[in-house]
């Protein structure tokens, strides 16, 4: 039964392809070579990443028949991507290392290992200040957990003592969000130590500090600033009841902001001076004070994440053997190096830099380079704008890194700062000069500090829809290459040397495991992405994910989705080319081919304005031209006409190469749903000449290539 309605769908399919929607589309390629535009290689241009995976899905993925399939994609260079960091974890990238004292303490991996590194893991962080993360999300803020001894510290590496920089230049905060407006008056504060000699408690003004940062500014309550020896007891520590002012006002969210510290040392060791700078809180509510002088709190105390949401400029990475997750692991650098994966050549290999140190890194890249493991570019850290890390505060560790690794080895290229998906300039609070920016802001801290030559690549992630099955997606595959050139350019107007090289180190159709990617969309999303992400001036995008992942359940969309190339089983392995597999051959097979080689994209034109049509014309090194022809109209086919410099056009015989839904249908089934037909493309040779016409089906990528 399920064959027969496949075949229905697939004539049904070939019938509408062969009717043309409108007169041709005239594409106009300049072939001039004094107008040709940017270079690149596919190899390192279109890559893909690996990531965290499930707890011993490591073996399943690396194995042999898998990494045979992975590779038939055609993904060139590989991007080694940073799941810990998202969920405010440490990562041990080597089992073997030692922490920084007895019971634990500070982590640094060791710079060699006596056997193969396979899985690696992440550790928990038991003085974390957030309530949620943008990974796992399973551990909750030591702020409000109603437990005293447990407390939230900031990254010590933000210290006067590491930074070099006065602490009120890289102030540390948190932020409570009561959940809805309420009537206070009064803050609670138990100080754990290193405790605030200054600080300030402060409301916004605005809808929203975290999702809409630059509608509102946080304002002091007017008793709610506090130097050292006045408000009680603060100049020892302990509990301090603060009276914000004399009228409760109606507030949502409530930051409390810290300028200087006591320098003491917290419950660790006092000999290691990372356990005594910074500060540290052991429980927070905000709340009234009544007539009586009795404090009501309206802050939920829970050691779950029940309890009231908070936030925190940074968190300290001290952590011990205890904290390590169970259900989650990043592959060993050797096992993905010695797969073959990386096909030999260097690969993008990320530092945890969040919640780590640099010794740490320093060890990292020791190890690469000891076991000959080829490496291009170094991200350090991972989506800090997801973590809440102001710009200046990202720039003052990224510069500590930098230093140490470049210590090391002073060829190494640096880059961040690894944007979580953005489809335009990031956002953040303003500063004093009512700046906006984070990327401005990053790049004037570098600056500030004569380090600007110490960022080497800029690099972001993309998914640019919350697509849910086929809502929006014929609008928004219409919108995707003006998001793609908008964001460049966004970031080049921020600051970005023309010759810095962009590259998207992850990337998909959605943010959500929808069958939107699985659908032929997904393939044309694909196809159009890397289009108009090298014709912008982007050097290379990674897509993700390479491994092949079972289908779940696409919450908060219905039905089942995925994100990878490759549909796996339940023990990860490989049983069905998807998609975007297929996208990516034509990509690296078709359009531009060959290891090593350089293609030099054309100027382009179309007439009428044709938004159904994307085209993105290649001079490749046979000298054959190569043109990547995009149908983005989900229901008609539409036809062209290629035009070149002086009239030319393809001389006899062109390789056409096309897919579609003629060889591919997506059959909705829940977590059985699978691909029928799933053919892949199909290459033909049709006639060139001046003026030939060329069909392209309904929902489909075309690559024509030949000589003019």
């Amino acid at each position: 039964m399920r064959r027969d309605w496949a075949n229905i769908l697939w004539f049904g399919a070939i019938v509408a392809s062969a009717h043309a929607a409108t007169a041709p589309t005239m594409i106009s390629i300049d072939t001039n070579p004094a107008h040709a535009g940017a270079q690149f290689a596919a190899q390192q241009a279109i890559g893909a990443g690996v990531d965290g995976v499930p707890q011993g899905a490591v073996h399943g993925i690396y194995q042999p028949a898998n990494i045979t399939k992975m590779l038939g994609a055609g993904f060139g260079a590989v991007s080694y991507r940073l799941y810990t960091e998202l969920s405010v974890q440490d990562w041990h990238w080597n089992p073997a290392g030692a922490f920084s004292e007895a019971g634990g303490g500070y982590w640094q991996s060791g710079a060699t290992a006596a056997a193969p590194i396979t899985d690696t893991y992440g550790y928990r962080l038991p003085h974390r200040g957030n309530t949620h993360d943008q990974g796992n999300d399973d551990d909750y803020s030591r702020l409000d957990d109603g437990d005293a001894a447990t407390y939230w510290k900031s990254n010590p590496y933000l210290a006067k003592a590491f930074t070099g920089d006065d602490d009120a230049a890289h102030p540390q905060w948190v932020l409570i969000d009561l959940g809805a407006t309420q009537s206070i008056n009064a803050v609670r504060i138990t100080w754990a130590a290193p405790y605030a000699a200054t600080y300030a408690v402060q409301y916004w003004t605005g809808a929203d500090p975290i999702y809409d940062p630059t509608h509102g500014q946080f304002a002091n309550f007017p008793a709610g600033v506090v130097t050292t020896g006045t408000g009680g007891t603060v100049g020892t520590g302990g509990t301090v009841t603060l009276a914000l002012g004399d009228v409760a006002q109606n507030i949502e969210y409530v930051r409390v902001l810290m300028s200087r510290s006591s320098n003491t040392c917290d419950s660790h060791s006092a000999a290691d001076a990372r356990n005594c700078v910074g500060y540290a809180i052991g429980e927070i509510g905000v709340g009234r004070i009544d007539a009586a002088g009795v404090f009501h709190d309206l802050t939920i105390h829970a050691a779950s994440q029940k309890q009231t949401v908070t936030y925190a400029s940074s968190t300290d990475a001290w952590h011990s053997a205890a904290n390590r997750v169970t259900d989650q692991e990043q592959p060993g650098f050797d096992v993905v190096f010695n797969s073959g994966i990386t096909r030999g050549l260097g690969a993008m290999v990320p530092v945890p830099m969040l919640y780590s140190t640099p010794e740490n890194a320093v060890a990292e890249i020791a190890y690469l380079r000891a076991t000959g493991r080829p490496i291009t570019w170094v991200e350090m850290g991972e989506e800090p704008d997801g973590e809440y890390i102001s710009p200046e505060d990202y720039a003052a560790l990224y510069l500590q890194w930098a230093r140490a690794l470049h210590g090391f080895d002073a060829g190494l290229k640096l880059g961040g700062p690894v944007f979580q998906g953005t489809a335009g300039d990031v956002k953040t609070w303003a500063d004093g000069t009512g700046e906006t920016s984070w990327t401005k802001r990053f790049l004037n801290a570098l600056a500030a500090h004569g380090r600007s030559a110490d960022l080497a690549f800029f690099s972001f992630e993309h998914y640019p829809f919350a697509s849910c099955g086929a809502t929006g997606t014929q609008e928004n595959l219409l919108r995707e290459p003006a998001i793609v050139a908008h964001v460049v350019a966004a970031f080049r107007h921020d600051g970005l040397a023309a010759n810095l090289p962009i590259f998207i180190t992850e990337l998909n159709i959605s943010q959500n495991e929808t069958d939107a990617a699985q659908t032929p969309a997904g393939a044309i999303w694909l196809a159009d992405f890397y289009g108009s992400l090298l014709s912008a001036g982007g050097a290379g995008g990674y897509f993700y994910e390479y491994e092949p992942i079972p289908l779940s359940r696409s919450n908060p969309c219905p039905g089942f989705g995925s994100y990878g190339a490759l549909l796996g089983n339940a023990q990860y392995g490989a049983i069905e080319k998807l998609a975007q597999y297929w996208a990516a051959r034509m990509l690296t097979q078709n359009w531009a081919v060959g290891p090593g080689t350089v293609q030099t994209l054309l100027p382009v034109s179309v007439a009428p304005v044709a938004p159904m049509i994307g085209a993105y014309p290649v001079r490749r090194a046979d000298g054959t031209i190569s043109v990547l022809l995009v149908n983005r109209d989900l229901a008609l086919p539409h036809q062209v006409v290629l035009g070149f410099g002086g009239g030319a056009g393809f001389a006899g015989g062109v390789s056409q190469t096309q897919f579609g839904a003629a060889q591919y249908v997506w059959v909705e089934a829940g977590d059985k749903s699978r691909a029928y037909p799933d053919r892949g493309p199909v290459t033909v040779r049709v006639l060139g000449g001046r003026g030939a016409s060329f069909t392209l089906p309904a929902a489909s990528i075309s690559v024509l290539q030949g000589h003019l």
